[in-house]
């Protein structure tokens, strides 16, 4: 395990690795990590067993994006009949299985000038909050956190900051030494 790796994925992608989110995203600067690949390799074979994955979705000219998700959960969350109405909108195939999905996501991160904003949906944002944010093109949200709130923004404020409880004990632990497959072995 490399250890500014750890600090990076306890920063970005703690909620995730926790199992109370789906997905996570986190850049990687290729200078800072070349070989992230090799990598992330050890790190899904570390974190197999909790149903964790870990894969590039895009290797541009100076980083790696990277999706943690939790396999199971982000399945579910990618079969609810309103997330694949939207994603149906954006050219996903209706019923298609996970790999197929990212596979989706994964040139339309390629082929587009712009971010693909229906990500909320892969990274378990509310769907109010997504089409929100596509349709008002992220303006005028109730609230602005780890997305930018368009529906119940109690609620987004209330897993925000669970979100950030989370991360700030992982990261605490990580900063004391340990890594992360020694801070989530017990969980």
């Amino acid at each position: 395990m490399n250890h500014q790796l750890d600090h990076l994925l306890a920063a970005h992608c703690s909620p995730t690795l926790a199992g109370i989110k789906p997905a996570s995203l986190v850049g990687c600067d290729r200078m800072q990590f070349p070989d992230l690949p090799q990598q992330l390799g050890a790190y899904q074979a570390a974190f197999a067993r909790r149903g964790i994955r870990f894969e590039i979705l895009c290797a541009c000219r100076g980083r790696f994006l990277v999706l943690v998700y939790h396999r199971a959960q982000l399945e579910q969350r990618l079969t609810e009949a309103r997330v694949q109405r939207v994603l149906a909108k954006f050219g996903y195939p209706a019923g298609a299985p996970l790999a197929a999905l990212l596979d989706g996501l994964r040139r339309r991160i390629a082929a587009q000038a712009e971010f693909p904003h229906e990500i909320g949906l892969f990274l378990g944002y509310p769907i109010e909050d997504v089409i929100g944010f596509i349709r008002y093109e992220g303006r005028g949200c109730k609230l602005c956190g780890y997305w930018k709130v368009y529906g119940d923004a109690q609620a987004a404020s209330r897993l925000f900051d669970r979100f950030s409880r989370v991360c700030q004990a992982v990261k605490t632990r990580v900063e004391q030494g340990e890594t992360l497959l020694q801070v989530f072995a017990a969980a």
